[in-house]
C-alpha cells in the first residue's frame, strides 16, 4: 500500500516537458500589450515609413542607401536595417529579453512557477525560447514590412551597390536577406545581455534597459577614435559590417568576424545567465540579485571575454589603427566612380564605355600640409581622372569626402559642373539625378588579402 502512494505521488511529481513549458511561456509573453503592440509596429510601421517616405520629394540622403529610395524598392528595407541596428533592435530585446525573468520577481511568482515545472533547468530554457522566438517574429516583421513597402511602392529594380556598381532585382534581393541574416548575430548578443541582466538584477529597472546601454555604449565606441580590432571584437559590429554586401568583389571579412563575435557574446551571456538561474535560493524571495554578484557574475566575464576577444581579432587580422589609409580611399572612389560614370554615360545617350576604358584613378590628401592622409575625417579631398577612348585629354573631378570611422564615406561632388558639380543632368526625357553629384561608399578596412 505504502509503495503505491509513494509511485502515485512520484507520477504526480513529474516534471513538466519542455515544450509545455515552453508554449505557456509564449502565451504569457503574447499576451502582454506592450508585446502585441511590438509586433504590430513591426509588421506594419516599417511599410507605411518606406511607402511615404519614397514618394517624398527630399530622401533621408544621410542615411545609407536612403539616396536610392526613388530609385528602387529594395534600398527601403536597407535604411530600415540602418535605423533598426541603431535604435530599434536595442529596444526591442530590451522590452522583451530584459524583462522574462525579472517579471517574475516583481510579481512574486516564482515558488508557484518551480512548484508547477519542478525544474530551474526547464524554466530557463522555456523562457529563453519564448524570448528568441519572440525577438525573431519581430526582426522577421520589420525585413518582411520594409520590403513589402519598397517593391510595392517604388518596384522590383536594380540597386546601387556602395561602389558604384548595379546589382540585379534578384541580387539585391540576395543581399538585403543576408543584410537583415547577419544582424541576427549582434540581435541575439543583445538579448543573451538582456537575459543576464534579468536574472542577475532582479526586479531593478537596470536589468530592463541593460541591452539599450550596451549598444548605446557600442555605438559611443565607434565614434571614438579606437583601434580597427577594438572595433571589430564590439559584439555589435555586425550592425555596420553588413555594407561590405554590397561591394563587388563582397567585403565579407569585417562581416564574418562581426557575425562570429556576436554569437560568441550571445552565447557566453546565456550561459552565465544559465549557471546564475539555476544557483539562485529562490526559497527568499528578496533574493532577486545584488550588485556584487552583478559585477563578479557579469561585468568581469563579459569583460575578459571582450578583451580576449580584441586579442584574437588583432592576431588573426593583423589589423592595425583605423583601416583608414590613403591607397584604400584611393582605390574605392575611383572603382564607385568608374562604375557611375558609366550610369550617368546611359542617362545622357552617349556612347557605352566600360570601366577599363576609363582606367579611373584618384588622387586624395587628408587635412592640411603635413598631416597624414590616414584615418577618418570630413577633410579628405580628391581629385579623379580618368580617360575616354580616342580623347586625349584627361578628365578630371573634385570631390570632398567625409570618411566614417566604420570605412563608410560619402563623396560630395566639387566640379566640374558637367560631371558633379549639380544634382540634375539633363537627359533626352527630362532632368533627372545626377549619380556623380554625390554618392556613398565604403572602404575595405582590413589588409588586403590575395586574391585567386
Amino acid at each position: 500500500m505504502t509503495a503505491a502512494v509513494a509511485h502515485d505521488r512520484a507520477v504526480v511529481a513529474r516534471r513538466v516537458p519542455l515544450a509545455r513549458g515552453y508554449r505557456f511561456e509564449l502565451v504569457k509573453l503574447v499576451s502582454q500589450w506592450r508585446i502585441r503592440l511590438l509586433v504590430l509596429a513591426c509588421w506594419v510601421a516599417p511599410a507605411l515609413f518606406v511607402a511615404a517616405v519614397s514618394r517624398q520629394s527630399s530622401l533621408p540622403v544621410d542615411t545609407l542607401f536612403g539616396r536610392w529610395m526613388h530609385a528602387t524598392g529594395w534600398a527601403g528595407p536597407l535604411v530600415v536595417l540602418g535605423f533598426a541596428g541603431t535604435w530599434a533592435l536595442p529596444l526591442l530585446t530590451s522590452m522583451v529579453a530584459g524583462d522574462v525573468f525579472a517579471a517574475e520577481d516583481r510579481l512574486g511568482t516564482w515558488r508557484h512557477l518551480l512548484v508547477a515545472v519542478r525544474s530551474p533547468r526547464r524554466i530557463f530554457a522555456a523562457k529563453a525560447l519564448a524570448g528568441l522566438t519572440v525577438i525573431l517574429l519581430l526582426v522577421t516583421g520589420l525585413a518582411c514590412s520594409s520590403a513589402a513597402g519598397g517593391l510595392v511602392t517604388v518596384g522590383n529594380r536594380p540597386l546601387a551597390g556602395l561602389d558604384g556598381h548595379l546589382l540585379a532585382p534578384a541580387d539585391a534581393a540576395v543581399g538585403v536577406l543576408l543584410a537583415w541574416l547577419s544582424v541576427l548575430a549582434p540581435t541575439l548578443a543583445l538579448a543573451a545581455i538582456g537575459l543576464l541582466g534579468s536574472v542577475v538584477l532582479g526586479r531593478s529597472p537596470m536589468g530592463l534597459l541593460l541591452p539599450a546601454l550596451v549598444a548605446l555604449a557600442m555605438q559611443l565606441a565607434q565614434m571614438l577614435p579606437l583601434p580597427l580590432a577594438v572595433r571589430l571584437a564590439l559584439p555589435g559590429y555586425a550592425f555596420i559590417a553588413w555594407n561590405g554586401l554590397f561591394t563587388s568583389p563582397a567585403q565579407l571579412g569585417p562581416l564574418v568576424i562581426g557575425v562570429v563575435v556576436g554569437l560568441v557574446w550571445a552565447v557566453t551571456a546565456t550561459a552565465l545567465a544559465y549557471a546564475l538561474f539555476v544557483r539562485r535560493d529562490f526559497t527568499n524571495p528578496t533574493d532577486d540579485g545584488s550588485g556584487r554578484r552583478a559585477v563578479v557574475a557579469g561585468v568581469l566575464p563579459l569583460a575578459g571575454l571582450l578583451a580576449a576577444s580584441v586579442g584574437v581579432v588583432a592576431a588573426a587580422t593583423s589589423a592595425t589603427g583605423s583601416g583608414i589609409e590613403q591607397d584604400k580611399v584611393q582605390r574605392s572612389l575611383a572603382t564607385a566612380f568608374a562604375h557611375l560614370y558609366r550610369m550617368q554615360t546611359e542617362q545622357l545617350n552617349r556612347p557605352d564605355v566600360t570601366e577599363a576604358q576609363l582606367k579611373a584613378t584618384a588622387a586624395c590628401t587628408k587635412g592640411g600640409v603635413g598631416v597624414a592622409a590616414a584615418g577618418p575625417g570630413n577633410d579628405w579631398r580628391c581629385v579623379v581622372s580618368w580617360h575616354l577612348p580616342g580623347v586625349e585629354a584627361t578628365g578630371t573631378a573634385v570631390y570632398q569626402l567625409d570618411v566614417t570611422a566604420d570605412g563608410r564615406f560619402v563623396a560630395d561632388g566639387d566640379g566640374p559642373k558637367e560631371v558633379n558639380g549639380y544634382f540634375l543632368v539633363r537627359t533626352p526625357t527630362g532632368d533627372a539625378p545626377n549619380p556623380l553629384w554625390q554618392f556613398d561608399g565604403n572602404v575595405e578596412l582590413l589588409p588586403d588579402t590575395p586574391k585567386g
